[in-house]
């Protein structure tokens, strides 16, 4: 198992900020030669820590401007029901996030569609694919914050 030290931190903070900066910039910033920030980064991928390198994408600019909430409610808490709903859930692009939760709700959904017939058309997607006995869904009027970035 790897320790995460100081150093590790700095880069992963780094990193979380900006992937695409050279090994120069990032080593500079955290005190670190180029070669050093190297071995770290590849250790820190090696052990998981590191789960991959994205490019965050304007939503609005590829027409993916509503974001919507959708809680799920199921009657079946069987095993196959829960695999055939994470199946479902995977293959649909416009679902970004799905969490099963504690309390009256059981599944969180996080999804960006284009306008309201997109959600449409998702949910009826999702529940030709799985029974669900109830859906409630919330549309964003405003992102206020909304990070990627873990706090270090």
């Amino acid at each position: 198992m790897l320790t995460i030290d100081d150093a590790d931190r700095r880069i992963l903070s780094e990193l979380q900020r900006d992937a695409g900066q050279s090994l120069e910039t990032l080593g500079a910033t955290v005190n670190l030669s180029r070669n050093a920030c190297w071995r770290r980064i590849r250790a820190l991928e090696e052990a998981g820590v590191i789960k991959g390198r994205v490019t965050l994408v304007d939503p609005g600019a590829v027409d993916l401007g509503l974001m919507v909430f959708m809680q799920v409610r199921t009657q079946s808490h069987d095993p196959d029901w829960q695999a055939k709903f994470s199946r479902a859930t995977r293959t649909i692009p416009g679902i970004l996030s799905v969490y099963r939760m504690t309390g009256d709700l059981d599944y969180l959904i996080r999804a960006r569609v284009k306008d309201m017939a997109g959600y449409d058309a998702l949910y009826q997607q999702l529940i030709h694919l799985v029974p669900i006995a109830d859906v409630a869904a919330s549309f964003v009027m405003e992102e206020i914050k909304d990070s990627t970035a873990l706090p270090l």
